[in-house]
């Protein structure tokens, strides 16, 4: 049994608090090195959190609020993507033309707008962190802004992987302009960090594949940093339409709602698909008997063009003076999606992939008092036997994120496909995920990578964050979110305590970095996965702890859902969480996001003085954090005592609990169950020999 303390008196030199009637616990915070209740600093002291200039003059200009909003002025860029590409499967070979509309909301004009080339991560002359295959990147074969054709050098110019496209007359506020880019380039085999490639010529999965302008926000303007193959990405949102031109029997699969399905799809094929979109169960829609056989024959097609836009951008391929004639007589079909509002698009191409479908509950989406769902495909090859089990997972991890963050997925599908050969772990895109066989690590595991790239979709693919310089905010707001779908699914497991230990011991051997450094500038080594996943899903589990379950998770889903469709920094995110809790936590922030400080209680001592017991406690580390005390006595009964932070704020290095009559104590605990991030735990506990 358990039982709380009556009350806690702190004295602090001559401050006092929480003093309660007799005969309570009494806690006296002191210096290491004084025997006196005046405490003298000996110890470093969190500062106050200082936003960058740009970021307070975004709160200056109204886009932004100091309580962690939005503003009433805020603004963020959209555009429309009409998207027309092939897939040369034998060649390894894309191409693509796109007409892109870009509306400028900005409160002034531009002269240049900035584009993202991803694939020249595998230009010869490209900034890389890591080694990858040289495929030349990009090859731009026309640009033109609205009837202008751009010339190169003069008109735009290609800087790694940016594209900086000087307009012919400036963009003016509420105005919009259209460009008209062609391109092609050779499919890396294991593309853009293991993001996208092929694998065993059946398998094609394509994203960071056209040109996609690159973010121009409220408060750093354009955003120039290359990608170098390390962090990941930061993009505005969307509307897209998009047409895949691949060969018979190929399946694809893309982000956004597949318009044709009739026209692609074999009979049977389509039929089993709208048995398993109304299904709760997993449905096989295309199974190894169907290989070969999965799309209408090429001549059964009435026409190649979806529709008149289509058409304008079909036509302009052939012009193309690489087009390959004797590749484009292979007989082909047009696959045509359409997404709104979403950060990016990205496809599959398989055709030995068993194919996988049901439908999953999602919550109350549209608001009208009843439960909507989605769509989950799974696309994997026999190859990858636990991938069984993912439709099944996905279907959890969707109905477990809707409801833990109070946002309903937004999209009609999610599919899951498996790239044996290309990744290993996983890697999220909006609708899509592409994941690694897992036959070496078993099915738990693949759970907890399909549950980790499905609470993507949430953040950064709704809640849209800076992940080339704040990497922790998407990765490690979804591992925490992982790792609390992991306790539903796997009942049982502190699921916390992977990430836990993990970061726990890059931080005692001191190879880690500071969170809120920028995640392409980490030290080499752990550091950038230390301060990207484990340590930040470690550190909010701690906030809660701080904070308590019921006002943690009013202000995180506070912070989800008045961000869900913008662009947060981590500012906004520290100051709605202030501003919900009540609570000045710029200690917090700047001990575990700005430093390396570590966190370390100890139980010092346990002794008896006169007919009552004190407990001794050492804060050895640098973070200032609550304490929470657990005091055994030999009748089983449990004292639970907690020190406010301020016990540690003011300076004190040492706090002695006197249990004031308390004398069989048979075990002293601090910390119980591991909420907080101590550095070393074997000093968390004293028993009675």
């Amino acid at each position: 049994m358990m039982r709380l303390a009556a009350g806690v008196c702190l004295v602090l030199g001559f401050w006092m608090m929480g003093c309660a009637s007799a005969p309570p616990p009494v806690v006296t915070a002191l210096d290491a090195d004084s025997s006196q209740a005046e405490v003298s600093v000996q110890r470093p002291l969190p500062h106050p959190i200082h936003p960058p200039a740009l970021f307070e003059q975004a709160i200056d200009l109204g886009t932004r609020t100091a309580d962690g909003q939005p503003g009433a002025d805020y603004w963020q860029q959209t555009a429309q993507y009409v998207i027309d590409a092939r897939l040369f499967p034998e060649a390894k070979r894309l191409e693509g033309h796109a007409r892109i509309t870009y509306e400028n909301h900005a409160p002034h004009a531009l002269e240049q707008v900035h584009f993202e080339l991803a694939q020249n991560l595998h230009a010869a002359a490209s900034v890389r962190t890591e080694p990858v295959e040289i495929t030349g990147g990009v090859q731009l074969e026309q640009v033109r802004v609205g009837d202008v054709t751009l010339e190169a050098d003069a008109d735009y110019e290609v800087l790694g992987t940016q594209l900086v496209v000087n307009l012919p007359a400036p963009l003016e506020p509420g105005t919009a302009t259209t460009f008209t880019i062609r391109w092609q380039f050779t499919i890396p085999q294991a593309g853009a960090g293991g993001r996208m490639g092929y694998s065993e010529d059946n398998m094609f999965f394509l994203a960071y594949w056209y040109p996609q302008v690159a973010v121009y926000d409220d408060v750093y303007g354009w955003m120039t940093d290359s990608f170098t193959g390390g962090a990941e990405f930061y993009a505005d949102f969307a509307n897209y339409d998009l047409t895949i031109e691949a060969p018979e029997h190929w399946l694809v699969m893309a982000t956004g709602a597949l318009q044709n399905p009739d026209d692609v799809l074999a009979e049977p094929i389509a039929e089993r698909m709208r048995e398993a979109y109304a299904s709760d169960e997993p449905v096989v829609v295309v199974g190894p008997d169907d290989f070969g056989a999965i799309t209408k024959p090429f001549e059964a097609l009435s026409s190649l063009s979806i529709d008149d836009t289509t058409d304008v951008l079909d036509e302009a391929l052939p012009d193309d003076p690489t087009f390959d004639e004797e590749a484009a007589q292979v007989q082909r079909l047009r696959w045509h999606f359409r997404a709104q509002n979403v950060r990016d698009v990205a496809f599959s191409a398989t055709r030995e992939s068993i194919w996988e479908a049901a439908r999953t509950p999602i919550g109350d989406r549209d608001r009208d008092g009843e439960t909507d769902t989605t769509y989950v495909n799974t696309i994997y090859r026999e190859s990858a036997p636990f991938w069984s089990a993912v439709t099944k997972h996905q279907q959890h991890a969707l109905t477990y994120f809707s409801e833990f963050t109070d946002i309903p997925y937004p999209w009609p599908h999610m599919t899951a496909v498996e790239g044996g050969g290309i990744i290993g772990g996983g890697m999220e895109f909006p609708m899509m995920t592409l994941m690694g066989d897992y036959n070496t690590r078993g099915d738990s595991a693949l759970y907890y990578v399909t549950a980790h790239e499905l609470a993507h979709m949430w953040v950064p693919m709704i809640v849209s964050t800076n992940e080339r310089r704040y990497s922790w905010m998407d990765e490690g707001m979804t591992s925490f979110a992982e790792n609390q779908a992991r306790f539903d699914y796997y009942p049982g497991q502190n699921h916390n305590l992977p990430d836990l230990q993990t970061y726990l011991f890059v931080a005692a051997v001191d190879l880690e970095g500071e969170m809120m450094r920028w995640s392409d500038y980490h030290y080499p080594g752990p550091a950038f996965g230390i301060a990207s996943y484990s340590k930040p899903a470690s550190v909010l589990v701690a906030l809660r702890g701080v904070l308590g379950e019921a006002v943690f998770m009013r202000a995180y889903r506070a912070f989800l859902n008045e961000w869900s469709y913008k662009h947060p920094y981590p500012w906004d995110f520290f100051n709605t969480m202030e501003r919900v809790s009540g609570r000045d936590l710029d200690w917090f922030w700047h001990s575990w996001y700005y430093t390396t400080w570590t966190f370390d209680q100890a139980i010092a001592e346990v002794k008896t003085v006169g007919n009552s017991t004190q407990v001794v406690i050492d804060d050895l580390g640098q973070i200032p954090m609550p304490t929470t005390l657990h005091v055994t006595l030999d009748t089983d009964e449990v004292i639970e005592i907690k020190l406010p932070v301020e016990t540690w704020l003011q300076g004190a290095t040492q706090a002695t609990v006197d249990l004031n009559g308390e004398v069989n104590v048979v075990r002293a605990e601090l910390n119980p169950g591991r909420v907080f991030p101590d550095v070393d735990w074997r000093n968390d506990v004293w028993e009675r020999d």
